[in-house]
């Protein structure tokens, strides 16, 4: 198991969204990863970098060679990366091939981790989890599963990440 601290990249995504009124769009706000990480009492060593705050869709390929820089020059070997669902697996694709000898954890919300009802703090934890256990490569955690991240799709129509 690591005994090393964890990097925590957040890029924005549905995890860190807010809708202020139901006629409202949706604003990418500071990250709730921080709190979530409080709540539930976290004693493992960890560093929180901001990257973006972006929906997924809208990342470009310079965002995705942020992510891989600030992944391959940390000297954390162990990485946990919020991102939003709808690109995950472009990002992870990425990673993977620019930043190799590190356990990267990709992991996002189908609901904003400030809904009563989220799966962000549920995820956070199997991410955090993960790479404290996993072998070095790129890895999507969500909904209960971990994927090897060249080997994942989302699944629209279920709303769930699926073996590709």
């Amino acid at each position: 198991m690591a005994q090393d601290g964890i990097l925590i990249l957040t890029t924005g995504g549905t995890i860190d969204k807010n809708y202020f009124d139901a006629l409202s769009e949706y604003q990418i706000v500071d990250s709730g990863i921080p709190a979530l990480l409080k709540e539930a009492r976290v004693a493992l060593p960890f560093r929180l970098v901001e990257l973006m705050r972006k929906d997924s869709l809208e990342l470009t390929d310079a965002d995705r060679a942020l992510i891989a820089s600030a992944a391959r020059e940390a000297p954390e070997t162990r990485i946990v990366v919020t991102h939003g669902t709808d690109t995950m697996t472009d990002t992870a694709k990425i990673l993977a091939a620019e930043v190799p000898g590190k356990t990267i954890v990709l992991t996002g919300a189908l609901s904003p981790a400030r809904f009563a009802e989220t799966d962000a703090n549920f995820n956070l934890g199997m991410a955090f989890a993960t790479a404290q256990v996993a072998a070095p490569g790129v890895w999507i955690a969500m909904s209960g599963q971990v994927f090897d991240g060249q080997k994942v799709r989302k699944d629209r129509e279920a709303g769930k990440f699926v073996v590709a």
